[in-house]
This record gives C-alpha cells, structure tokens and sequence, in this order.
C-alpha cells in the first residue's frame, strides 16, 4: 500500500522541503482586504506581516472543499491507494470538521487526523506520519497513534504588541491600554483545543526568559515520564537579526537539542502581529523507533 501524507501550512513546513520529505501541501487562505491570497503560494511571509503592519484587513480561511476533494483524487488516481491527512487542530479551526465530512465519501481510503496541533507541534506531527509510513504502518494506524498522542504536546508564544490582540476582539480596549502604558507583554499557550493567556510579563526580554524556563520545565517532565521530546522554535519578526537573536537566545538554553526554526504560522500571527515569539515541544509516539 502507497500512502500519501498531506498537510496545511499551518505546519510550517516548506514546500522546497515538503518535496524532500514525500508530502503536501495545502496552502491555507488568506483574505486581504477582501481579495483572497494562498499561504506560501503567492504571499510570502514579508508582505504578509506588511498588511498587518498596514492595518489592512486580514482574516485567514480555510482550504474549499472542492480543493480538498481535488487533491485527494489526483493523488488516489495517480499513484497513491489511501491518504492521511493532517489539519490544524479541531479546536482552532473547522477545517477537520470540514475535511472528515468530505472523507466519508471515499470509502476507507483517506484518514483525516485530529492531532490538535499546530505550527511547530504540527511540523513533528506531520514528520512523526512520515517516519511511521517508513515503518510500514498503514493510513488507519498512523491516524490511531497521532491521535492518541496528540496531548502530549503544547506551545507557548509571547506577544509583542497588544494591539493585535484588541483588534481581533481576543483583549478589551480598555486592557490593551494599561497593559501597553506598564509594557507587559502576554504569552499565550496553545494546548490542543484553543489558546489562552498563560501569563503577563513586564518587558520582552523577561517574557522570553519566562517562555524558556516553561519550556525547560515541560522536557524536564517528559524526560521524568520516560517520554522522547522534541522542540521547535517560531516567530514572526519581519527582520531577520531579530529572528536570529531569538534563534541564539533559545539555543544557548537548550545548547543539547536541535532547533528547528519555523516562522509563526500565519492563521496565529493574525492574531499575534509582528515580532512575536514561541517554542512548543512534544513527545514522540511510542510505536516510532528512534
């Protein structure tokens, strides 16, 4: 049996390097302005945050039905016989809701994931079914062990300016404006279903200290579990010495692990805005040898 892995670019992973790992990808919508764009198709990162910037307005959909079922035929048609599929997450989106109602009419051959996950926590899942169709497991198996593994897996971002957060409804006018004048800045989690305020800190620099010391504490419990973990680090900064230095800075903590760096989906940073920082981390599937 040949299966096919297909992922949004909520996961972070480009196409240059979908291509070498034996995916795709479907880019997710973007609408400015009321003119629709496609994820990594025709916007890039840059002009993204530039709307955003300019105050344009920018909502981010989710793929068209028809673009799921066009996808899935040329892939069962030419070469593939059953599809796994690996949406955001249920609780961010409704695009599971949306893709599993359209997979009940392919009889048993495409299997739609809720791994409630998304950005770098959506990358490992997405590389955990790529490591997992090597070891011979089958669509219906590798949907089972995401699923199953799902939770054990969370995100934290810090938020740069209030601002973006107030304009999508998420902070009151009135918060936004004592939080701005005592320059605290939040740092949000995303723990499978939605995402929350985890906690305020005054400045940036002790927000990110702040993120580094969660995320220490999380592989630290996942080592005392017996669990393998992984990391991955995001952002959305428009300049690239900033994303660097977010980069060193979580390197020099976590000196003993490879990061991999994605920019911040965009469906988070329409809410976060520009220079926005985050890592997440989760545990690998037991059934993956390692």
């Amino acid at each position: 049996m040949k299966t096919a892995i297909v992922t949004d670019s909520n996961c972070g992973i480009a196409i240059h390097e979908a291509d070498i790992l034996n995916i795709h990808i479907i880019p997710m919508p973007v609408l400015i302005n009321e003119k629709t764009y496609y994820e990594g198709k025709n916007l890039m990162y840059s002009d993204f945050l530039q709307h955003l910037i300019r105050e344009d307005h920018v909502t981010t959909s989710q793929p068209a039905p028809s673009e799921l079922m066009m996808i899935w035929d040329k892939l069962l048609k030419e070469q593939y016989d059953e599809i796994v599929y690996i949406p955001m997450s249920s609780g961010l989106s409704s695009s599971y809701q949306t893709a599993y109602m359209i997979s009940q009419d392919y009889a048993g051959k495409v299997y739609v994931v809720d791994a409630h996950r998304i950005s770098v926590t959506q990358r490992h899942a997405v590389l955990d079914a790529v490591a997992l169709r090597e070891q011979g497991f089958s669509a219906a198996r590798i949907k089972e062990i995401l699923e199953r593994n799902a939770f054990r897996s969370i995100i934290f971002v810090g938020v740069d300016d209030i601002h973006y957060l107030k304009r999508g409804g998420r902070i009151t006018p009135a918060a936004a404006a004592i939080t701005s004048v005592l320059n605290i800045k939040p740092l949000l989690v995303i723990r499978g279903e939605k995402i929350d305020s985890y906690a305020k800190v005054r400045g940036s620099r002790k927000c990110q200290k702040e993120l580094l010391k969660i995320i220490k504490e999380k592989s630290c419990d996942f080592l005392a579990q017996g669990q393998r973990s992984r990391i991955g680090i995001t952002g959305s900064f428009p300049k690239q010495e900033d994303t660097q230095a977010w980069y060193d800075t979580a390197k020099q903590v976590f000196s003993e692990h490879t990061l991999q760096y994605d920019q911040l989906t965009f469906s988070i940073t329409c809410h976060t805005g520009p220079n926005a920082f985050g890592m997440g981390i989760s545990a690998y599937p037991d059934e993956l040898h390692i």
